[in-house]
């Protein structure tokens, strides 16, 4: 078959194209970031990722399944989320005219059109063009991912390294259900493989409080610390103090906002297999070694 995924050079994506190179399918990118290391050794063919509709669906001639993990965590200069929602469409726009058959497209957990966080909303919105697009459709909602390439739970192992204390926000007992990365790519390439249009939510085995995983975290590496419970400002003052210190952005309001208000969960039956717990285990003299930037990957 031939597929095409974007950003099979960065994270969740190069799982996704592992996977279909494996099967024997025929996998070509489009990618944001042409000159970042080739993972396939020139396996996989790169193309712009750059929103041009014509240009794009050129490059998506003769490709049967379209894998979409594209979209942006924070607005950071001219790449703003309402950006990401208008580029989303234009890659739809683009699949259509290139005659692709089906979408598989990543959104997230419980996103809404009304929804007050640009986040959730967007995803929403992404979610609509896909279905309206009249192409066969499956849209994959996960939560928080953990793999190799991890940003959250990478860097809670690096404070955790590093501080005395761990400031969590607000009491800590909001809940989200992590999904281990290739977990997400085996569901996106079975869901490829299927005809009918579906919705699925991606999420993990386990469904852990803030505060449970924080300490699973610290516990797994040799590095448990106490808890300090902050209130949310407090905590995004603490966190914008470090930003400056290691020239990232670690946490966002929105962000603060979708984990306490419990987003990152899903009601469904958990259809990812791997445990926080074995994977932390598994990796537990890296993760959190070095920070994983945000900024530096992807600006």
């Amino acid at each position: 078959m031939k597929t095409a995924v974007t950003g099979a050079f960065s994270y969740s994506g190069k799982y996704i194209a592992r996977r279909l190179l494996a099967q024997g399918d025929e996998v070509r990118t489009l990618t944001g970031h042409p000159n970042r290391p080739d993972p396939f050794d020139g396996k996989i063919p790169a193309y712009p990722l750059d929103f041009d509709v014509a240009g794009m669906a050129k490059n998506l001639a003769g490709v049967e399944v379209l894998y979409n993990t594209y979209w942006i965590r924070f607005d950071h200069g001219q790449n703003t989320q309402a950006h990401a929602v208008e580029n989303t469409h234009r890659l739809v726009q683009a699949a259509q005219q290139a005659g692709v058959r089906r979408i598989v497209h990543v959104s997230i957990t419980q996103p809404a059109e009304n929804s007050p966080l640009p986040y959730f909303s967007g995803k929403a919105a992404n979610e609509k063009a896909v279905v309206e697009s009249g192409l066969s459709y499956a849209i994959l909602r996960p939560t928080v991912l953990f793999g190799a390439e991890d940003i959250l739970i990478n860097n809670i192992a690096w404070l955790l390294r590093r501080f005395p204390i761990f400031g969590q926000i607000g009491d800590g007992q909001y809940r989200l259900q992590p999904i281990f990365v290739d977990d997400l790519a085996a569901l996106a390439v079975e869901a490829g493989a299927r005809a009918e249009n579906l919705t699925w939510d991606a999420v993990g085995p386990d469904i852990f409080t803030f505060d449970e995983l924080v300490r699973l975290i610290g516990k797994t590496i040799g590095a448990p610390r106490p808890l300090i419970h902050l209130s949310p400002r407090l905590a995004l003052l603490a966190a914008q103090t470090i930003s400056r210190f290691v020239g990232d952005v670690v946490l966002t309001p929105e962000e603060v906002d979708g984990l306490t208000a419990n987003l990152l969960i899903s009601a469904e039956p958990p259809r990812g297999v791997t445990r926080l717990a074995d994977w932390l285990a598994a990796n537990r003299n890296t993760i959190g070694t070095k920070y994983a930037s945000e900024l530096a990957r992807h600006f």
